[in-house]
């Protein structure tokens, strides 16, 4: 095994047997470079086209490329595992890896725009034995620790044990909604009381004496960046009034990076929009995989609160979503009040550490599960007019970095 975080990483670390159990050796091998992952492309895209699940969205090659694009800076190096049988691609782990105060941490790529992490792997009686090979190549990277992020309880990668011990504190939750429950023809559906399909239609009038309204969905182009761009103001406005910490919106790389995604159709990005004389008012920016859609951003104009606009908002992306032939709508973590009011499950997600060195297990029980859920907890009782001037400061720290 190579020393913890010393040496540069060889193409190839292991061709291992697996126990006979593949009928072929498997090749593990891991990229590096920018050019590596790209060349991956149409492999990539047919073990996730074959093997993965709708919520392994965020490990698409697609998704992904965009964000090296954004996020794959100098500091970030890229340790994408990959296994081969034969020549074909059987199991791809997307990580990356980084180096700071003397600890070599591995995570996933993505990061902070994907709301999943995960790995894919080939469905089959040889999956266990093909997570079990990535779980060695991982440790055989020689980093001091793996920080596996939202981590769904029904990712491929809770396919193999899990040592209690791995698991940090504060885990989420992430609501869904069926939308044959929850949309019909002319509205909300039958998940919904008879009273609240009746507030939709009166916050419809209501909403339409304000001007003239329109439900608008602009492909991939000008008018959907446009979309992106106003939704990005919205919910950056929203944050600032209501004094929330958000350091992943208010960076100006996460609008880059929408921007970017909306002017390709083949993101899977889909936007739905609420427009009054023309101008949007309510926007929302949502992922489609294998027949479930992602809502990943959610931005309503404050001035029509009374009017109900993110309720309208909801009801007209589900609609949209169940039109384009998808039939579960993921609303994300965490599970805020306004989401349980159309959600029918819910999946746990949680945040796991494995270290592989003194210096991972010191990380791990410090910061990450002391430290860190205290600097959450003290964040969160910082005074408004504070969090308004922190967030204020990083919008024009944001604006000053952007070339004239």
């Amino acid at each position: 095994m190579p020393g913890r975080a010393t040496s540069p990483i060889a193409e190839t670390i292991e061709r291992s047997p697996i126990l006979g159990r593949l009928g072929d050796d498997l090749e593990i091998s891991v990229v590096t470079s920018l050019e590596g992952f790209m060349a991956l492309q149409g492999d990539w895209d047919d073990l996730f086209e074959r093997a993965a699940a709708p919520q392994q969205v965020f490990q698409r090659h697609i998704f992904l490329r965009y964000w090296t694009r954004h996020y794959l800076d100098a500091k970030t190096q890229l340790s994408i595992l990959t296994g081969r049988i034969d020549g074909r691609l059987v199991t791809v782990w997307p990580l990356v890896r980084r180096r700071e105060l003397g600890i070599d941490t591995l995570g996933f790529m993505g990061a902070p725009v994907a709301q999943f992490g995960d790995v894919l792997v080939e469905a089959g009686d040889t999956g266990h034995a093909l997570l079990e090979a990535g779980w060695n190549a991982v440790e055989a990277l020689g980093a001091d620790m793996f920080w596996a992020r939202r981590v769904r309880s029904d990712a491929a990668l809770c396919g193999s044990a899990i040592a209690v011990g791995a698991c940090l504190p504060g885990d989420v939750q992430a609501p869904f909604a069926c939308l044959s429950r929850r949309v019909t023809a002319d509205g909300p559906g039958i998940a919904y009381s008879a009273r609240e399909r009746s507030n939709y239609r009166r916050r419809l009038r209501r909403l339409r004496e304000r001007g003239d309204i329109g439900f608008s969905e602009p492909g991939s182009g000008p008018a959907a960046e446009a979309a992106v761009t106003t939704a990005i103001a919205i919910k950056k406005n929203w944050l600032l009034e209501n004094a929330i910490l958000s350091p992943t919106v208010m960076d100006t790389r996460f609008q880059a990076f929408f921007e970017d995604l909306a002017g390709d159709l083949a993101t899977g990005l889909h936007v739905s929009a609420i427009t009054r004389d023309g101008r949007a008012i309510g926007v929302d920016l949502s992922f489609d995989c294998k027949g479930h859609t992602f809502g990943h951003v959610l931005a309503t104009d404050p001035g029509y609160e009374r009017e109900g606009l993110g309720r309208l908002l909801i009801h007209r992306t589900f609609a949209a979503a169940a039109h384009r032939g998808n039939t579960i709508f993921d609303l994300l973590a965490p599970a805020d009040c306004y989401k349980m009011q159309h959600a029918d499950g819910l999946v746990a997600i949680k945040d796991y550490a494995f270290a592989y060195s003194w210096r991972g297990r010191l990380l791990r029980a410090l910061v990450l599960a002391r430290l860190q859920p205290m600097a959450k907890a003290l964040a969160r009782r910082l005074p408004a007019a504070l969090v308004q001037k922190l967030v204020m400061r990083k919008i024009r720290a944001g604006q000053s970095s952007q070339p004239s």
